[in-house]
């Protein structure tokens, strides 16, 4: 792939068995992309590092993955001008993902961060792909042929069952 467009970073390799799905979606919609650890915490100047560089590395948006406390979405917006998507993670330390999701999700004005659902890096891909379709034909071209595939397999479903039942 050419350049990478989205960032994909997160907390931890544990984040990894979720966020390898924003990762699933980008390579599906051909959207270049690049993917590593970076944890608020525990590599505070990395974390610095890549909020401050991102832009200039040519990235237009970047999905950040945290569990517990969360910290990682909101403290990389509050360092770029780029959009983060914040995927909350049910991580071993979480109270049952809520944690993860209000520190995601409570950001205070002026440094919003765009929040998915619980463990939904699949639909961070898929804005951060339709973020990257605003700049991007070919993007775009693939979005609207992957959400006319969705609505083509909704369709056929139904479809299945009006015809032979649901049994």
């Amino acid at each position: 792939m050419s350049q990478a467009k989205v960032g994909i970073i997160m907390g931890s390799k544990s984040d990894l068995p979720v966020m390898k799905e924003a990762a699933e979606i980008l390579t599906e919609l051909k959207v270049p992309f690049e993917l590593t650890i970076v944890s608020a915490h525990r590599t505070p100047e990395r974390m610095h590092d890549y909020a401050t560089t991102a832009r200039d590395k040519g990235l237009h948006v970047i999905i950040a993955g945290a569990g517990g406390a969360a910290h990682l979405p909101g403290m990389v917006a509050s360092m770029t001008t780029l959009p983060v998507i914040g995927v909350p993670v049910k991580s071993s330390n979480s109270i049952d993902g809520w944690d993860s999701v209000l520190s995601i999700l409570q950001m205070p004005g002026g440094v919003p961060v765009a929040t998915v659902a619980l463990n939904g890096a699949k639909n961070a891909g898929i804005l951060a792909a339709q973020i990257v379709s605003n700049s991007d034909s070919k993007v775009a071209g693939n979005l609207k042929s992957y959400k006319e595939q969705m609505r083509s397999k909704v369709e056929d479903t139904a479809r299945d069952i009006e015809e032979n039942g649901w049994q």
